[in-house]
């Protein structure tokens, strides 16, 4: 389970990732990510520029056309959460992102090693991975 901090959970995060964040796609995982220094002019008011700079915040979005039972959906969600996770705890993640997994319909038929391989090679490719 990822951390609290670690977590995109309110709309206006989501509205930020959404509209000016650029898409990475691999073969059964796509990337929606922010990096955050470059948007600082629409960063809320309230909030410390500086400390919102600094951020690493993620979500995992499984959608009903990756599979209708919420088991399939669920399991390449835990996948996905546990390969980045291990990646936050060993530092290999910059901070200064907002990022959002969208699997595809084909991650049912994968097993860990093999999607693990994937989000560290979009990773590598938005260089995010340190």
């Amino acid at each position: 389970m990822l951390q609290d901090d670690n977590r995109l959970k309110k709309k206006r995060d989501f509205d930020l990732i959404i509209k000016h964040g650029q898409w990475a796609g691999g073969i059964f995982v796509n990337l929606k990510w922010l990096e955050l220094a470059k948007i600082r002019e629409f960063f809320p008011k309230k909030e410390d520029p500086d400390k919102f700079e600094k951020q690493l915040k993620l979500a995992f979005s499984v959608g009903l056309k990756v599979d209708k039972r919420a088991v399939v959906r669920n399991r390449a969600r835990r996948q996905l959460r546990e390969v980045v996770r291990l990646l936050i705890k060993d530092g290999r993640l910059r901070d200064g992102f907002y990022l959002m997994f969208v699997p595809k319909p084909i991650i049912k038929e994968k097993n860990y090693a093999e999607i693990s391989q994937e989000v560290e090679l979009l990773l590598r490719k938005i260089k995010v991975l340190q």
